[in-house]
Order: structure tokens, then sequence, then C-alpha cells
């Protein structure tokens, strides 16, 4: 156990020191490779390293099915959506105040906060148990509360020492540490068991009504395709590193880069889950439980890089919320006023620690349920972006109309539920953008009413 927590130690010390001193290069450009790996580690998070192997334990690769709709999803982003923004834009939901207004421009900047700061505080709780088991195996439990805070503190420091390009490099050395981890895990398990841990496995899953099966041929390619043009088009979080590519070829090369490298870690890590499958044919906990069990059982020193790996996709995703709320929060509440990025950033690291304390662990998936909180918002702000492009009157009455009527009919949704089980994330979005367009519409027919009176 000491071995364990002496290569999670070193991991903690260096990978600050690194991600500043490639930060600080002379060279001001990130290549197009370092930006790809950063959008992966942005958006797989712990969540994806805890929950997958799950996910996959009950079900295949699903998630590879998944991947297939992210790729033409990201075509499209990268084709209409990467042109409508300046490169280096601090906010991408300038846009939408250029084609609007800046209350709509609000409005929309606001409903990512919220929502982003309920979806890391969820990933920063997930991101925190493998650390706490460990502790307590070796007999020294740790209260929350005190990890919690240890990792947000060392976070923020290099992030606030090093800026979009410190993150962007940490982000990159942390997905390799984890990428590297699953492979590992893959050999352990492959000489572990006595089965064939190759066997078929589905890609969709069938059974349910397509609308509550988020892993089904429909919900994964088409769901999955309109979720990625939300998720990669309209949020600060991933747009803002596609907007530190030097040129609109290197963003676009990056945004279409990391759909490979996220299916291939969805392959790496439904493959760990499959094999879990064949060495552990009788496990009933939870499934999001499964993958730190296993990592306990690991010799000390790949443990150790194991948890250190659970860190890194924690510390990753953390960093780069940090850094794009702030940034959102001075460009677009803040934009002639003298609040700093850096009083920003320790604001939103604060409401994160409390966030994450306020979440107990889900009892389903939690890479669902994260994606099911960021949807409710991907939808109506996704409708916006496609008002603020197609539509002829970009009259931002009809936008806010159309963006809160979004917000009723997707908070109805989350009520709504077919035979027993909830609607299914991918569609949330395509029903969030339907309801915002329907929602302008009718405002705006209600007015020309009004005014003909």
């Amino acid at each position: 156990m000491i071995q364990s927590l002496t290569v999670i130690l070193l991991y903690l010390v260096s990978l600050p020191l690194f991600a500043l001193t490639l930060a600080r290069q002379p060279h001001k450009d990130l290549p197009p490779w370092a930006i790809c790996l950063s959008l992966v580690a942005t958006e797989t998070s712990t969540l994806t390293i805890v929950s997958v192997p799950g996910v996959a334990y009950l079900h295949g690769y699903v998630f590879l099915g998944l991947a297939v709709g992210y790729l033409l999803g990201r075509v499209a982003v990268a084709w209409w959506f990467l042109p409508l923004h300046e490169r280096g834009a601090t906010s991408i939901y300038r846009y939408v105040g250029q084609r609007f207004g800046t209350r709509l421009q609000k409005v929309v900047s606001g409903t990512f906060l919220l929502t982003r700061l309920l979806a890391e505080g969820v990933r920063l709780y997930a991101g925190m148990i493998p650390v706490s088991l460990l502790c307590a195996s070796i007999g020294y439990p740790v209260p929350d509360i005190a990890l919690l805070m240890g990792i947000v503190i060392l976070t923020l420091a290099y992030t606030l020492a090093g800026g979009l390009k410190a993150v962007v490099w940490s982000d990159t050395l942390q997905l390799l540490l984890y990428l590297g981890g699953s492979v590992a895990c893959g050999v352990v398990l492959f000489s572990r068991s006595e089965t064939d841990i190759f066997h078929a496995a589905p890609m969709f899953t069938a059974g349910l009504p397509a609308f509550t099966n988020p892993f089904s041929v429909a919900g994964a390619v088409v769901g999955g395709a309109i979720l990625s043009l939300a998720s990669h088009g309209t949020d600060q979080l991933m747009l803002q590193r596609c907007l530190a590519a030097k040129t609109l070829k290197g963003a676009r090369a990056a945004m279409i880069g990391s759909v490979f490298v996220v299916a291939l870690l969805f392959a790496l890590l439904s493959f760990v889950g499959v094999g879990l499958r064949a060495l552990w044919p009788d496990y009933h906990g939870a499934p999001d439980a499964l993958f730190p069990q296993f990592v306990l059982t690991l010799p000390p020193i790949l443990r150790g890089l194991l948890v250190a790996g659970i860190l890194a996709a924690t510390m990753g995703s953390l960093s780069s919320a940090m850094n794009s709320m702030a940034a959102a929060t001075k460009s677009d509440f803040f934009p002639k006023k003298t609040l700093s990025l850096r009083t920003a950033t320790c604001f939103w690291a604060v409401l994160l620690v409390v966030t994450a304390l306020s979440f107990s662990h889900p009892t389903g998936s939690a890479v669902v349920f994260g994606l099911s909180i960021a949807s409710y918002s991907y939808g109506a702000t996704l409708g916006v972006f496609l008002l603020a492009m197609v539509g002829h009157s970009r009259n931002e009455a009809n936008g806010i109309a159309g963006f809160l009527t979004a917000v009723v009919v997707l908070a109805g949704l989350a009520m709504v539920r077919i035979e027993g089980h909830p609607i299914a994330f991918p569609w949330l979005v395509p029903a969030g953008v339907l309801a915002t367009f329907a929602g302008a519409r009718v405002f705006s027919q209600l007015r020309r009413m009004g005014f003909q009176k």
C-alpha cells in the first residue's frame, strides 16, 4: 500500500511541474494533437473511467455505439460551428449576443455555468471515491472534505499559474496516463481470466423502448450525433480549446480527431468491463463500484498508477471547468469591469467543492447521470445557436421565449416515464431544439397578432 501512495504522491508533484514547463515554452501556439487530447480528457473525466466498465459489465460494448453518433456530430461541428467564432475568443456565447443581444447571451451563459457546476460536482465526488477506498484499505480513512479540498487546491494552483495552456498540457498528460492504465488493466484481466474474454458482446442494446434506451441504434447514432453537436458546438468547456488553435484547419483536425481517441478509450474501458464479467460473473454490487474494487486487487505500483489515472481524469475535467467558467463569467457578465480571471476561478473552485459535498453517489451509472444533467441545458442552448444561424428574424424577445420554452419542456420531460423508465439522455437534446424553435415561432406569431390589433 505504501508503494501505491508513493506513486500517487509522485504523480501529484510531477504533473503541475510538467504542465507549467510545457505551458511556458517560447512558442505561442498549441498544436492540434494536444488540443485533441485535451478535448478527450475534458469530456471523459472520472465518470467515464469509473462508470463505463460497469455499464460494459451489464451491456457490453454499447459506448462504442454511442461513439458512432459522436463522429457524425463532430464532423458537423467542425464544418458549421467552428467558423462562427473568432480564433482566441474568450466566450463562445458572444455569437449569441451578436445575433440576438446581450440579455440572451447572459441567459445562455448563465445556464452553462449552472449546469456545468452541477455536472462537475458529480464528477468531483466520483473522482474522490477510489482515493477514499485506497486510504481506508490501509487503515487511514480521510474525510471527504479533506480529499475534495486537496484535489481542488492542487488543481487550482496550476490552473492559476499557467492559464489555458497549462490546462491543455495537463489534460494531455493526464489522458495518456489513464489510457495507459486502461491498457494495463486489460492485460491483467486477460492473464487472470480462465475463459475467453474476447467473446461477442453487443454494441447496441435492445429490449427497452427506443426513447428510454440511450444505447439503442437510434438513441446512440441519431441522439448521440445531436448530443455531440450540442456538447462540442455550443459548450464553452469544449469550444474554448479549439479556439486556441492557430488556424481553423487545426481546430477542425482536433475536433474530428477527438472522436477516434474517445472511441479508443471507450473500447479499452468496455473491454475491461466485459473482462470483469468473465472474471467475476456473480458480482451484484453497484456498477460504479466494480472498477474501483478491481483496482484494489492489482499489484501495488499498478494500483497506484490506476488511482493516479482516476485522479488525473478528475483534475483534468476540474481544471478545464474552472478555466472555462471563469472565462465565461468575465466575458459575458463583467466585460467592462475589473473582475480578474484569477478571482473568478477561485470563486468557482469554492462553489465546486460545496456542490460536490452536496451530492451522494448516484445508485445508477454516474456517467449516464452526468450526461443527463448536461442534456437538459444542451437542447435549449443548441436551439438558440441554430436560431441564430438559420433564423431570418433574429429578434431577442423571440429567442428568449424559445429558450424558456425549451427549459420548461425539458423540465416536464424529466418527469415523464415510459414503462417505468425516464427519457434517455440522447433524446433530450433534439426535444429541446424542437421546443426552442416552436416557442420562438409561437411567440413571434402572438406578437404580430398583438401589433395588428
